[in-house]
């Protein structure tokens, strides 16, 4: 049996994780199959070994004894918040909105986008989780609870390898939109290091020449202006966790609405005036640079139109795309 570790088992053991699967077995059998009968990436790998996710965790034992350790799949159905933007045999593309987790944390375990998927296509009838417990459709990318716009969806085991080694690599080119205070004159490449405060749930943005640390990178547009406002796009290089919001703030271009990161004075007005108490932040678009081993992919271009609350924010701030198409295309949308 195969499984391909999601982002919610990023980061987890493989101890843990088989425990979480195979949650019928004994703590006892998990350690011996994993020194006789697991392979992690097609090699042995250590119980406390960290998967990442992408990785493809093997079980050598036969099915009857592993359906004997893994609970009945029901199929609980969730409410569908989402759209499609894109679908073929082995890919899905949704434009998530504003409010709902990717998956599941300590506050909802059920009403997740990623439940809602899977119930979706068990209502399409490709996916069956009675007969295919070897594989779960998964995301291939996460966006925060209160950040919308676009999340890859692997239909199938080579759907979420690709779209995966994609997301890890340059396969695919990345961009976000915001609103900032302040006027951003031109483009503005950013290069910074970043640690995490677990404890704070923050991340700390370090000098590019800083030692220790993940680099990140990305290059923020101008896209239309207000009074002491700026639309911004927001294109990556890297994807680190809050990337866009710490690095703006850093650079003196804080997110309206972020919390974490933000300006309190424009908070409090953007609360008062739009009661906006969460970040503006919207994934826009995903261009597929290079499709790997999903090649039809390559060249493909996937949007999401801007939320409703998007554009009343731009109309009472009164900004103006620069490029005229551009508003014309959104506002069509």
């Amino acid at each position: 049996m195969k499984i391909v570790v999601g982002e919610d088992g990023g980061g987890r053991r493989l101890d843990r994780y088989l425990k979480k699967y195979l949650r019928g077995a004994p703590l006892s059998f998990i350690y011996r199959i994993i020194r006789k009968d697991v392979k992690v990436n097609g090699r042995r790998a250590a119980a406390d070994r960290l998967l990442a996710a992408g990785d493809t965790v093997e079980i050598f034992l036969p099915d009857a004894q592993i359906e004997g350790f893994v609970p009945p799949a029901r199929e609980a159905k969730a409410k569908r918040q989402f759209t499609v933007v894109y679908e073929d045999e082995d890919v899905l593309v949704v434009n998530k909105p504003f409010g709902l987790l990717t998956h599941g944390d300590e506050t909802e375990r059920k009403n997740t986008l990623a439940n809602q998927v899977v119930s979706y296509l068990i209502e399409s009838k490709v996916y069956n989780p009675l007969r295919q417990r070897a594989f779960t459709p998964a995301p291939a990318n996460r966006l925060d609870r209160n950040t919308t716009g676009l999340v890859l969806f692997g239909k199938t085991l080579a759907g979420l390898q690709g779209l995966t080694a994609a997301m890890r690599g340059d396969g695919l080119e990345k961009t976000y939109l915001t609103v900032v205070k302040g006027r951003m004159k031109g483009p503005l490449p950013l290069r910074n290091r970043m640690v995490r405060d677990r404890e704070k749930n923050v991340t700390v943005v370090l000098p590019e020449g800083a030692d220790g640390g993940l680099s990140m990178e990305m290059v923020a547009k101008p896209a239309g202006f207000g009074k002491g406002y700026t639309l911004v796009e927001a294109q990556l290089v890297t994807g680190r966790t809050h990337q866009i919001r710490a690095q703006l703030a850093e650079a003196g271009y804080p997110v309206i609405g972020d919390r974490k990161y933000g300006d309190a004075a424009a908070n409090r007005a953007a609360q008062e005036r739009f009661g906006l108490t969460t970040q503006l932040l919207h994934a826009r678009r995903l261009m597929v640079r290079d499709g790997g081993s999903l090649p039809r992919l390559t060249g493909m271009i996937w949007e999401a139109p801007l939320p409703e609350r998007f554009h009343v924010i731009m109309e009472g701030l009164d900004i103006r795309w620069q490029d005229e198409r551009r508003r014309k295309e959104e506002t069509s949308s």
